[in-house]
């Protein structure tokens, strides 16, 4: 069996490659994915997967950061003119861009789950004709929105594995989900689908990642440590404008209550039991020099190594942006962007992973586990499985990169996706024989 499944990757390599570059050059942010969730949906029914979407994989009330109405609908329509099914484009109205496939083989066995996500990074892809997607034709041709982490690939590869099985599923058990996440980035997608309860029946969970600190093609992290909590938030203060010269004492700044915030967060006392992290990446206040600012908004993030830690920081933090919009006498309001858990690979599926991959022999740098040290929404459905019973692994796949994550000149070596689908497919066919 096992040489079957790479044949078969060997021969859907081609075909990931296209795909890959048609989803690089209509990239989608979060929540804003129409066009790369209606092709996956279309794709996946072509296939003959039972297809999920739009609000039968999505909690609304779980959503995260999501944009306005009118900016969602703008994104629909040009999602239509580029070629979307508007069948399934239709289904995701709001955002709900989520999507899932459901094999199942009509044997018992177990439920296994793969997740994919689908969204891009705000920001303008390199135009220099060094950047060979900008050289080639496939750069994006969306303002705004690049894939610089490579989650084009990522669902690629997510419909290359949903065929690989079809054409598998006379020698598979139990029953498979393929899940295609929105808006991983600022981690806000994967709690809404989690809470949907899609997974809550999963034996095994798997996911991966391409990249980051497996940067040549060949290397393999078989289990990943060190997925940090997170929480995103934004705080708004608003105060009273005044004449800065005529009646300055009229106004009440949230330029200066949410500076005092600023700085007393960098004061958080550390965590004794690991490692926390807190950023300010934004802060705008403002009208004119002339004016008492009445208006000002944050945007934060915190970190831990933990949940638990996580919460400390957080707790800290809105405690001093409350104390600091009273001192100024200014109003604040708080609200959730995205978060994220602290989760660890199971053992025993890390172990999996490494003696898969060592009998396949495609990979030539194989490391059992990496702490990673940053944060990933899969970590909810890890953490779901986990407590539902199940076991879950997050794997790293090397790929020679041109530039670091997030770097407008990001590209990687699409040759590893035969590898890539190699190594899910042997691991599924194990796992539904359990």
């Amino acid at each position: 069996m096992k040489e079957k499944i790479v044949q078969i990757a060997s021969g859907l390599q081609a075909e990931m490659v296209t795909l890959r570059r048609d989803f690089h050059r209509h990239a989608e942010a979060g929540w804003t994915e129409f066009r790369t969730a209606s092709i996956v949906a279309q794709h996946l029914e072509d296939a003959g997967y039972e297809v999920f979407a739009g609000r039968e994989v999505i909690e609304e009330s779980a959503m995260m950061g999501v944009p306005g109405e009118d900016i969602l609908n703008q994104h629909i329509e040009r999602a239509k003119a580029q070629g979307a099914p508007a069948k399934y484009v239709d289904k995701m109205k709001g955002g709900k861009t989520g999507v899932m496939g459901v094999l199942k083989t009509g044997k018992p066995g177990p439920v296994i789950a793969l997740r994919f996500e689908m969204d891009s990074n705000d920001l303008n892809e390199s135009k220099e004709e060094s950047h060979r997607p900008f050289k080639e034709g496939f750069a994006s041709v969306n303002d705004m929105a690049m894939h610089a982490c490579g989650h084009d690939g990522h669902t690629a590869i997510g419909i290359g594995i949903s065929k690989l099985l079809m054409q598998c599923r006379d020698q598979l058990a139990g029953t498979i989900k393929i899940i295609f996440q929105p808006a991983e980035e600022g981690v806000r997608g994967a709690a809404s689908m989690v809470a949907k309860g899609i997974v809550d029946d999963v034996d095994y969970m798997i996911g991966l990642h391409l990249g980051f600190s497996v940067n040549k093609t060949g290397q393999l992290i078989c289990g990943t440590s060190g997925l940090l909590a997170t929480s995103k938030f934004d705080a708004v203060f608003k105060g009273v404008p005044a004449h800065a010269g005529a009646k300055p004492e009229e106004g009440k700044s949230a330029l200066l209550a949410a500076a005092a915030a600023t700085m007393s967060i960098q004061g958080i006392y550390r965590h004794s039991k690991g490692v926390s992290r807190i950023n300010i990446g934004v802060l705008q206040a403002g009208t004119g020099r002339n004016v008492v600012p009445d208006h000002a908004v944050m945007k934060i993030e915190t970190r831990g190594s933990t949940s638990e830690i996580d919460g400390f920081v957080k707790k800290e933090a809105l405690r001093m942006i409350a104390a600091s919009a009273a001192m100024y006498d200014v109003q604040v309001s708080t609200k959730e962007m995205g978060g994220a858990i602290s989760a660890e690979s199971d053992p025993e599926m890390l172990a999996l992973t490494k003696e898969i991959a060592l009998d396949l022999g495609l990979f030539n740098d194989i490391k059992d586990t990496e702490n990673l040290g940053f944060s990933e929404d899969y970590s909810y459905f890890m953490d779901r499985v986990q407590k539902k019973g199940g076991k879950a692994n997050y794997f790293m796949i090397g790929t020679t990169l041109t530039a670091g994550h997030h770097d407008s000149k990001f590209d990687f070596d699409e040759s590893v996706f035969a590898n890539s689908l190699a190594l899910l497919g042997v691991m599924v066919h194990r796992l539904s024989h359990s």
